[in-house]
């Protein structure tokens, strides 16, 4: 049972999770060894909190709206990728940190909306959404992709010819330029373009009263950057424990840490058949993650990490890349959805997930 909007109850499995804060801290500085347990009760802790952040930032929006609202929404809609992106950086990790950005990309188009058209595909035959606001949202994640490959492909065609040249940093700058004209385009320009019937209903006399909330995002923001310490300091032993690889690690496990809040609301928002709520969570967010947090970590790693990031993403990394955002601009382009498409995005993300399973790091790439 979902709590009622403005509510601070966590449905019942989130608030069980809450017990696992405690439990975390406990096991770091009393069974700091056992790492695996460690991971596992960091990233539970973690789940609940991201709830709360999501649930936190939906109201303070809601709340002052326009530019405001999206700023808040690019600040803390990603808070914890952020935060656990950047003491992997700070850890040494950059490879752990790319392959969490090409998870919460590949995650939220295919786990995420796959989910959501499965969900709500068997409750309601045919479930249709804003056609024009999709595409437009497909073609900005189609082009933040670019914005990934590029690199790459420039690198190595610089090594093949003796030379060493990057363009990650310029690439950043322009990456977070565009995201911000974007803000202004869905948020100021063009915003009836995205106006649902259900946002005719989000007056301010709607809207939570917004100081504690306020409290809660603070509060819950900080907890998760000290449980996001413990999860990244046991996240290389607990790899190696389980046999599992960095890669399949953070493209997996950590990005559908990071993503629980915004997989959740997404898949609610399905069965409840407000599929332009859902699909614009699903695609909003991966462009999100790659024209805002792989920027802002490219910048923050010169201050920060041990060497600064680059966006250098392994051969792997980047077809999944490119097979998901072709496979959610095919699936979105006639503005419906049923519970068979929402099998199919579930299909092609098992079959990255596998790849990502059983190839060694050395071979990815």
């Amino acid at each position: 049972m979902s709590a009622a909007p403005g509510s601070f109850r966590l449905p019942l499995p989130l608030e069980i999770l809450l017990i696992f804060i405690p439990v975390s801290v406990a096991l770091h500085y009393l069974a700091h060894d056992r790492h695996v347990w460690v991971f596992a009760s960091a990233s539970l802790a973690i789940l609940p909190l991201a709830a709360y952040i999501g649930r936190a930032t939906e109201v303070l929006a809601a709340r002052f709206g326009g530019g405001i609202g999206g700023l808040m929404n690019a600040t803390f809609g990603n808070a914890v990728e952020l935060i656990i992106g950047a003491l992997a950086l700070k850890e040494g990790l950059p490879a752990l940190v790319k392959a969490s950005l090409t998870g919460s990309i590949i995650g939220n188009v295919l786990l995420v909306f796959g989910l959501s058209a499965l969900v709500g595909g068997l409750k309601h035959p045919t479930q249709k959404f804003n056609r024009t606001a999709a595409g437009i949202g497909t073609t900005m994640l189609l082009l933040s992709a670019v914005g990934l490959v590029v690199p790459a492909v420039f690198h190595n065609i610089a090594r093949d010819h003796g030379l060493d040249l990057k363009l990650d940093t310029e690439i950043a700058v322009v990456l977070l330029v565009t995201y911000a004209l974007s803000l202004i385009f869905t948020l100021r320009t063009h915003r009836d373009l995205y106006v649902t019937e259900a946002s005719h209903d989000k007056t301010p006399e709607h809207v939570a009263d917004v100081k504690p909330w306020i409290i809660i995002l603070l509060i819950a923001t900080a907890v998760v950057g000290v449980i996001s310490e413990f999860l990244v300091g046991a996240v290389s032993a607990s790899a190696e424990s389980l046999g599992l690889t960095q890669l399949f690690v953070g493209v997996i496990v950590v990005a559908i840490i990071g993503n629980a809040a915004e997989h959740f609301a997404a898949v609610t928002l399905a069965a409840q058949n407000e599929m332009d709520a859902s699909i614009g969570i699903a695609v909003g967010s991966s462009t999100q993650i790659a024209l805002f947090v792989a920027p802002v970590l490219v910048l923050l790693s010169y201050v920060i990490a041990p060497q600064p990031m680059d966006l250098l993403f392994s051969t792997f990394e980047l077809v999944a890349i490119a097979v998901s955002v072709f496979s959610i601009s095919f699936i979105a382009h006639d503005g419906e959805t049923n519970w068979m498409e929402g099998i199919q995005l579930l299909a092609v993300y098992v079959i990255l997930a596998l790849g990502f399973y059983l190839l060694p790091e050395t071979v990815i790439g």
